[in-house]
């Protein structure tokens, strides 16, 4: 059987062939009993699956002897705050994040507000078939936590100054920060037009939110917004649209906000944590200011662990995933976007020349349909080191086999659009010699 957990939690249809209310009930009780602790805290996005599958999650935790407190719709960052501050020993949210509407899923936040390790999640799985029906030595009680989000959105305004004078948009993509978000940002200062903020969870994430940011970039231009704020279906990060309309990447996000942090000289300003697929403009850019860029396996909880191991404080991904760990443990999509702004009010700056001390270069992703053994055969790496040796430092080449299906993917930055393709689609041939990967 194939493992439950994968990059992010347990997600997929829900109601469908794994995704049932009897897995929530069967997960929060072996969760108890592998992790530990007597008070859970769980939230959830605005999908209509949410609230029968919070029920059956609660009957798991209770049935196991926990004392459950109910957030509501908030997002997932809320949840690793409060387990954080020493409010609750466990955290549960429900949520399928950037997904469509008919699916959802279980994160799940341990001790000290830190998502799980693959030890814990693979011990909570082998424990599912004893958690069934097994009651522990108490029955759990259920309260409300309407205090505790108050408390999440203090924690949030209390990391930036005013931010009067400013104008956002921001969209919640019909999300778990639709009502929070603008919230927020209204409480710090700022002049809020919201967008998709109904909470409408049957349209979650449709044409909206991170993934459909086009209608945002347009709000941002006909309201002569200073910015844009996209947030995925869980808001554990944002996608940020400058004055102009002009959507920037998690690099460029990540760019302006690690020299920020360089040049207030707070402890670790030095490094900077991303993956491999952080583009070549962004190490350029971190060189130039003399920030050194560490980068990770492709996941946020690869680039949390760096930064836990080694004491860095500021990481993220491309897709807009921001962990600052000066102040949460985890991605914060609202976080990420009060810290940009914080950084236009006090620099008086626009954020289209803030955001262009990343220039990204053009970037070339190919599918290749091929075993993942392609990706390390001998001929494939020859090749890759003959395209590399002809960039030099002016570009880059990544071959990476997906995790999920018979795929290699083939990523090529240069300095034009042009030539990466080019040497992308020189690269795909030589990995697509190894002939027809059969039909699963």
């Amino acid at each position: 059987m194939a493992r439950l957990f994968g990059t992010d939690g347990i997600r997929g249809l829900a109601f469908g062939d794994v995704l049932t209310e009897d897995l929530a009930r069967q997960v929060a009780a072996s969760a108890v009993r592998v992790l530990g602790g007597r008070r859970v805290v769980v939230g959830r996005d605005t999908r209509p699956s949410g609230p029968a599958l919070e029920k059956a999650a609660v009957e798991g935790f209770t049935s196991a002897g926990a004392d459950v407190v109910l957030l509501g719709v908030v997002p997932t960052p809320a949840v690793a705050q409060v387990v954080a501050s020493g409010a609750a020993d466990l955290g549960l949210v429900l949520s399928a994040s950037h997904n469509p509407p008919s699916d959802n899923g279980l994160k799940l936040f341990g001790p000290a507000g830190h998502k799980l390790t693959d030890a814990e999640e693979d011990a909570i799985e082998a424990g599912l078939a004893t958690a069934a029906g097994a009651l522990g030595d108490r029955q759990g009680t259920v309260s409300d936590g309407a205090d505790l989000v108050e408390g999440y959105a203090a924690a949030l305004l209390s990391t930036v100054g005013s931010l009067a004078g400013l104008t956002v948009v921001v969209d919640g993509a019909e999300g778990a920060a639709s009502r929070l978000a603008p919230e927020v940002y209204a409480a710090a200062g700022a002049s809020v037009v919201a967008i998709h903020c109904g909470g409408d969870g049957s349209r979650i994430n449709e044409g909206s939110g991170a993934t459909h940011p086009e209608s945002l970039a347009a709000a941002v231009v006909a309201h002569g917004a200073d910015l844009g704020i996209a947030h995925d279906g869980d808001a554990d990060r944002c996608i940020v649209v400058d004055g102009t309309g002009r959507v920037l990447n998690g690099d460029q996000v990540l760019g302006l906000l690690a020299i920020a942090r360089r040049e207030s000289g707070l402890p670790a300003s030095d490094v900077l944590v991303a993956t491999v697929m952080s583009n070549v403009g962004l190490a350029q850019a971190m060189e130039r200011a003399g920030i050194e860029l560490v980068r990770t396996a492709v996941g946020d909880r690869y680039v949390l662990a760096a930064m836990l191991e080694h004491g860095y404080r500021l990481g993220g991904e491309q897709s807009g995933h921001v962990v600052l760990l000066d102040h949460a443990t985890t991605g914060d999509g609202l976080l990420t976007a009060l810290q940009v702004m914080d950084r236009v009010v006090r620099t008086r700056r626009p954020l289209a020349e803030l955001a262009d001390v990343v220039t990204p270069l053009p970037q070339v992703l190919v599918n290749v349909r091929a075993e993942r053994a392609r990706a390390t055969a001998p001929e494939v790496l020859a090749a890759v080191a003959r395209e590399e040796a002809a960039l030099g430092a002016a570009g880059r080449v990544l071959l990476r086999p997906s995790g999920t299906e018979p795929l290699v993917r083939v990523m090529v930055e240069a300095p034009t659009g042009t030539l990466a393709e080019a040497i992308a689609e020189r690269l795909a041939a030589v990995v697509g010699r190894g002939g027809p990967v059969p039909q699963r």
